[in-house]
């Protein structure tokens, strides 16, 4: 799969996205730094969510989220907050992006959104929520780009019938996101074994992770999702967790990010190859740590060698311990001392 001009080639070629979503809170400068964040604290891509309250929720949709956290009343109420971004904005943003050298994207949740983000982004995210919206599903097919598909709050029935209705409409590429759909996830929802779910029974697609946790203090959850095989991992960003309401009190900042990319480079850096062979590093190791064989005795001249007459002892710089047989009852040709590395020429020719 390639993500803008990222190939995600092998298993250690994550692509990260950090998920502004509407946390600019309809401020284009909020976003501008936003996306400053992100292209510092090292993310291939920032995406944002494109939507009119009107298009998404009809007026008595409740909430679903915690109220603790986001106290709106309505699912309406909330989108209507923060849908004052039009096309003129999200070509700044895009325009921003590439001044940047950072993707733009930005999911749509409606078909007219579909047709004028098709300009200015290098795949489309399909949200969670939409996973059962085939009609959307199709628009997006039809552009034929590559497509993450959020798959929480869905069963395999449910992803199965999606990727139909992507690939029946021309997607070819396509990312399977795992998912939660809880705003916040608590970590004994996360369900990271879903990753490998998802490969087992999706083998031909990318996998993905979409996380809603509160970032812990080591980002481990995004870590262990990469190394469980996520490839594309996005989570919510913002420049102030601590903000009240909308997705900041589950989002990452900048410095989160950067901790989760060091993570990433570690787990890189120690994966090395697949193939078993000892390493450049290793040979004074195999030299200086392995054993010769040695006399564990004086030895008389003409005595025949038995196997407790030999010991080994480091360093590796004689005869292996390995060819010992070779070596058990054949007659030495003159005294040896305890202790006196064997050689070959110690030993009588046998016919």
């Amino acid at each position: 799969m390639k993500l803008g001009n990222k190939e995600l080639d092998s298993e250690s070629a994550r692509y990260i996205i950090a998920e502004v979503g509407v946390n600019h809170e309809g401020d284009l400068e909020t976003a501008y730094k936003l996306i400053d964040a992100a292209k510092d604290g090292g993310a291939d891509a920032v995406k944002f969510q494109t939507y009119k309250a009107e298009s998404i929720a009809a007026t008595d949709a409740v909430a679903y989220w915690d109220k603790n956290e986001e106290s709106t009343e309505s699912q309406f109420e909330l989108f209507k907050k923060y849908d004052s971004f039009g096309k003129h904005e999200y070509r700044k943003l895009y325009e921003y992006c590439a001044s940047k050298d950072i993707h733009f994207s930005s999911t749509p949740f409606d078909l007219e959104a579909v047709e004028w983000l098709d300009d200015l982004v290098p795949f489309f995210k399909v949200a969670s929520a939409d996973i059962t919206n085939f009609p959307l599903l199709r628009a997006v097919g039809r552009k034929g780009k590559p497509v993450l598909l959020s798959t929480g709050a869905s069963s395999l029935s449910e992803i199965k019938k999606a990727l139909f209705e992507l690939e029946k409409s021309g997607a070819e590429e396509i990312c399977l996101m795992h998912c939660i759909l809880n705003y916040p996830t608590e970590p004994a929802n996360a369900n990271l074994r879903m990753i490998q779910g998802l490969k087992k029974a999706f083998p031909r697609y990318t996998i993905g992770y979409s996380d809603h946790t509160r970032p812990d203090e080591n980002m481990l959850t995004l870590t262990i999702a990469a190394e469980l095989g996520a490839q594309v991992i996005e989570k919510h960003f913002s420049l102030d967790k601590s903000l009240p309401g909308n997705d900041h009190y589950h989002s990452m900042d900048k410095q989160d990010l950067k901790l989760f990319i060091r993570n990433l480079n570690y787990l890189n850096l120690i994966h090395g190859v697949e193939d078993k062979n000892f390493l450049d590093s290793e040979v004074p190791s195999r030299e200086n740590a392995r054993r010769s064989l040695h006399y564990g005795r004086d030895v008389e001249s003409g005595e025949v060698i038995n196997e407790s007459d030999l010991i080994s002892l480091r360093p590796a710089t004689g005869i292996s311990p390995d060819q010992i047989d070779n070596f058990v009852g054949k007659r030495v040709k003159e005294s040896k001392s305890r202790l006196e590395r064997i050689k070959l020429s110690d030993f009588e020719a046998q016919n």
